[in-house]
């Protein structure tokens, strides 16, 4: 009998379901039910407007002519935005290539003229500095920089001297051979160009250009050295030293350093230190161009 019950049940409900096709039941576990009318949401999804402003991803373009405020449709034949946008960005990052490609070029191209430019002088006398050197060549045209390095192998100094243009080079190569100090220099057309220095770092004042003369630059210093120590090394071989900057980072395996003495007589003897070892490495010491400026004390949070 139940089970004849049950097939009645069903076939009733099967009934009920063909007299009213617009009507959906859900059977759940406590034997409720909840009767859904379909053509409702076909009325409500038919009400949806497909080009609203939320159906749009943020990439879409909105027309902002003002005789149509709505959003542009997409053509059937034409790409899609997502591609269109990625073909944009590939031109972009093509144009952004090439003017990097075409920056590269130019400054190769700066480089090679800086070079045809720039002579290489050697057998520089210690006593002799940058401003002598730079008033030298400067009867061979404009000098536009000057710069005295130290060599570890030899008592005697080389520098670069850049001219404003490719004759002033040419006119120097003539001074080979001159008598600079004590010893006769060497000139000859430079290899390599001289690398700038930082604009912010060069003095602004007459008293920092003073500095800069009682100022040397000292590369190549190990890094088990202390600044203590470097000062000490400087103190005992040249003379008192007022300032000194000890620099480095993660990248170079040595470090440099800025030393400021209190006489501009003790900096040229620091140049005779170039070579010696400090640690573990030879040094090598120039003029500086740049002074060392006082720290500027950061405020304090209260």
């Amino acid at each position: 009998m139940a089970a004849v019950a049950d097939k009645s049940g069903e076939a009733a409900l099967v009934a009920a379901a063909a007299n009213d096709k617009n009507s959906l039941v859900v059977e759940t576990p406590k034997s409720e039910s909840k009767e859904f009318n379909v053509q409702n949401l076909v009325d409500m999804f038919t009400k949806l407007n497909p080009l609203a402003k939320e159906f749009f991803p943020s990439s879409y373009q909105q027309n902002q002519t003002k005789n149509d405020g709505k959003f542009n449709q997409v053509p059937v034949g034409s790409k899609s935005v997502g591609n269109e946008n990625f073909s944009n960005r590939r031109r972009r990052n093509n144009s952004n290539q090439g003017r990097r490609r075409l920056n590269g070029k130019a400054f190769r191209a700066q480089r090679d003229d800086s070079i045809r430019q720039t002579v290489y002088v050697s057998d520089i006398d210690q006593n002799v500095t940058e401003e002598q050197l730079a008033g030298l060549f400067s009867n061979c045209g404009q000098v536009v920089d000057c710069r005295v390095c130290g060599d570890p192998h030899s008592v005697l100094r080389f520098a670069f001297v850049e001219f404003a243009d490719e004759e002033g080079a040419r006119a120097a190569l003539n001074l080979n051979g001159i008598m600079l100090g004590f010893y006769p220099v060497r000139v000859l057309p430079s290899k390599t160009a001289i690398l700038p220095v930082n604009p912010t770092f060069l003095p602004r004042s007459e008293d920092e250009r003073e500095m800069c003369t009682r100022t040397v630059y000292c590369t190549n210093i190990d890094k088990k050295v202390s600044q203590a120590e470097v000062k000490n090394f400087f103190e005992s071989a040249c003379g008192e030293v007022t300032r000194l900057r000890l620099l480095g980072d993660n990248v170079h395996s040595t470090r440099i350093a800025f030393v400021e003495f209190a006489m501009a007589e003790s900096a040229i003897v620091a140049l005779n230190c170039s070579g010696m070892v400090l640690g573990t490495q030879p040094i090598r010491v120039s003029p500086s161009k740049t002074p060392v400026r006082p720290r500027v004390a950061r405020p304090t949070l209260v």
